[in-house]
C-alpha cells in the first residue's frame, strides 16, 4: 500500500464507540518522508483517537492503515519499534527523576542499560534537562515535563514521531520553545513527524501539510499557503468620504479585483494580491474625485480556511466531557 516516499499510508480508516458514535469516518491521508503533517481541529474532532489507531493501541473498526510499510494491524510490534509518541496526557512517573524516566521508557522498549545510559543523556542534552536530571519530575514546570516527554518519545530513535497537542496548556513563551525542538527535529534527524493540535498558529507556524479534521471527517489538505490561497486571494476594506455614493462597479474594474462587496458603507474588495491592487484602487478612486479615508489589507488566516471548510469556527464549548477532563487535567498539570 504504500507509494513512493509516502511514509503514513491511511485508507478509509474508522473508529465506532459502542456500535453507534462514530469518532473518526471514513479518512484517507498519506504522509511523507520527512514532513511535519498537522490534524488541525477542535477538541473531539477525531484528533487523538486517530493518533491510537495509528500507534496501535486501538484497533480500528474499518479501514487500513500502514507506517513505513508496516499495518498497524498486522505488524503492530514492527510499527511500534519504528514509531514514538508524545502523548496529551503527562506521562513520567512523579516520584522519579528525569533521567530514570528516560531509563524506564528505554526498558519498556527492551533497549540494554549499556545503550540506553548514554542514550538518555545525550536525550537530556537536547531538551536542555542536564541540570536537572537528577531532580525529581514533581518538581519540574510545565515545560520542563513537556521537554521530558519528548525526550521519553525520542529514546527508541523513532523514524517517525506522533505528537499529540504538544503544547496544550503551556505558556506561549514555552509553546514557541516547543515549536523550536519540533522544527529542530525535522531539520537536523530528517524525521517525520504527526501532531495533532486545535492551535491555528501552531498549525501555521510548523506544519508543512495540514489536515481540517470536524466531526471525525477530514474536510481538506494542505499546506499552511494553499488552504489560505484556496479562499481566493487578499482582502482589502475601505470606506469613501462620499458614503452615499456607491462605487463598487468602479472599484470592480480595477485589476487583479476578483469580488466587490458593499457592507455597512464600507466595501470589502478580494484581490489576487492586495498589495499590488491597493494602490490601484486608491487611484482610480482618486481619479473619479472621491476620498479613500480608511484602508486595510489582511492576508486570509488558517481560520477564516476553518471556518470557509466547516462553517464554524473553533468548537471548543462542544467538546466531549471527557475530553474536556483531560484537557483541564494536562493544563493543571502543566501550570502546577
Amino acid at each position: 500500500m504504500s507509494k513512493n516516499d509516502d511514509v503514513i499510508v491511511v485508507e478509509g480508516l474508522t473508529k465506532v464507540f459502542n456500535h453507534s458514535l462514530t469518532a473518526v469516518d471514513h479518512i484517507s491521508f498519506s504522509v511523507k518522508q520527512g514532513e511535519i503533517f498537522g490534524f488541525l481541529g477542535p477538541n473531539g474532532a477525531g484528533k487523538t483517537t486517530t493518533i491510537n489507531m495509528l500507534i496501535t493501541i486501538m484497533k480500528p473498526t474499518e479501514g487500513k492503515a500502514e507506517i513505513l510499510g508496516g499495518d498497524i494491524a498486522k505488524q503492530s510490534m514492527d510499527v511500534r519499534s519504528a514509531i514514538g509518541v508524545v502523548p496529551q496526557e503527562y506521562t513520567a512517573d512523579e516520584d522519579l527523576t528525569g533521567y530514570e524516566n528516560i531509563l524506564l521508557c528505554a526498558d519498556l522498549y527492551g533497549i540494554p542499560r549499556s545503550v540506553s545510559k548514554k542514550r538518555a543523556m545525550d536525550l537530556l542534552k537536547l531538551v536542555e534537562l542536564t541540570a536537572f536530571k537528577d531532580k525529581r519530575v514533581q518538581t519540574y514546570s510545565g515545560g520542563m515535563r513537556r521537554r521530558l516527554e519528548l525526550a521519553c518519545g525520542l529514546i527508541n530513535r523513532p523514524k517517525v514521531l506522533f505528537l499529540d497537542e504538544p503544547t496544550l496548556g503551556l505558556d506561549v513563551q514555552t509553546r514557541t520553545a516547543t515549536w523550536n525542538y519540533v522544527k529542530m527535529l525535522k531539520k537536523e534527524f530528517g524525521m517525520t513527524l504527526f501532531l495533532t493540535t486545535h492551535y491555528l498558529e501552531e498549525a501555521d507556524a510548523l506544519c508543512d501539510r495540514i489536515a481540517i479534521i470536524d466531526h471525525g471527517k477530514i474536510v481538506v489538505i494542505g499546506s499552511p499557503t494553499e488552504l489560505k490561497d484556496s479562499l481566493g486571494g487578499d482582502i482589502i476594506t475601505l470606506s469613501i468620504q462620499k458614503e452615499q455614493e456607491d462605487i463598487t462597479n468602479l472599484i470592480s474594474k480595477v485589476e487583479h479585483v476578483k469580488e466587490v462587496k458593499k457592507e455597512n458603507g464600507s466595501y470589502i474588495v478580494k484581490s489576487s494580491n492586495g498589495e499590488l491592487t491597493a494602490p490601484l484602487i486608491i487611484e482610480a478612486i482618486r481619479r473619479n474625485g472621491h476620498v479613500v479615508t480608511k484602508l486595510s489589507l489582511t492576508k486570509p488566516t488558517l481560520n477564516e480556511v476553518y471556518m470557509q471548510y466547516t462553517g464554524r469556527s473553533m468548537r471548543d464549548a462542544e467538546e466531549s466531557p471527557g475530553t474536556v477532563m483531560a484537557q483541564r487535567m494536562a493544563m493543571r498539570r502543566a501550570h502546577a
